[in-house]
């Protein structure tokens, strides 16, 4: 009986502990849960229990991993393809045809009144047979392979200007074939600078009599001479 007495006083002296005021007049949020617990180790260790362990503290992150980066796949350009008949003289033929025709800011047929620089590329190699040939200049000056110098240049090589702010069709002796500019008209005359690149496409050939013509076309347009 007396053990039972000396129990339960240690219990009241534990409880009167436990629950005694915090120090400051505001007590806080965790002050209960945190006295509870006290209370029920001490209650455990006088009455010979064990209490379930409590787990406390911050939440348990758990560590995700995220999917590698996968860069975005980058679409090539589809490639040049050249039909079989196609060379640079023809090329100089083709864009022959179009002597004359007035620049267009973004024109690419007669459809649409004319041609822009890279506009008359495009069509002239289109109406050979080529396809796959980039709209802009600075997109077909990475097309085909690098001639090392206009000294080197054949009739039917793309020559690219002003680091690809223009192009034009090579066609023999220093001079091009191009859309110049905004008030001209597709004309034949001299590579007036120093080309950023010179692109060749189509593999060289005896020209035709017919391209052989065109080309001769080409140069009296120059020279301001008609057939």
């Amino acid at each position: 009986m007396s053990g039972v007495v000396a129990m339960l006083s240690r219990v009241a002296e534990i409880r009167a502990f436990v629950q005694a005021p915090a120090p400051t007049s505001v007590r806080s949020a965790a002050t209960a849960p945190a006295s509870t617990e006290a209370f029920a180790a001490a209650l455990g260790l006088a009455t010979g229990a064990t209490a379930a362990p409590t787990v406390t503290g911050a939440a348990t992150t758990v560590p995700t991993t995220s999917a590698p980066t996968t860069a975005a796949p980058t679409t090539a350009a589809a490639p040049v393809t050249a039909a079989g008949g196609a060379t640079g003289d023809a090329l100089v033929a083709a864009a022959s045809a179009y002597l004359g025709q007035p620049y267009v800011w973004g024109g690419e047929s007669l459809a649409e009144g004319g041609f822009d620089c890279s506009g008359l590329v495009q069509r002239s190699l289109a109406d050979i047979g080529v396809t796959g040939v980039p709209r802009t200049a600075r997109e077909q000056m990475t097309t085909g392979t690098e001639v090392p110098s206009l000294d080197d240049a054949r009739p039917g090589d793309l020559v690219v200007l002003g680091g690809g702010s223009h192009i034009g069709i090579y066609v023999g002796e220093g001079k091009m074939i191009d859309a110049p500019r905004p008030g001209r008209t597709v004309t034949v005359r001299d590579v007036y600078a120093e080309p950023t690149t010179i692109r060749r496409l189509l593999p060289d050939a005896a020209p035709t009599a017919a391209a052989a013509s065109a080309q001769a076309r080409a140069l009296a347009s120059f020279a301001g001479v008609t057939s």
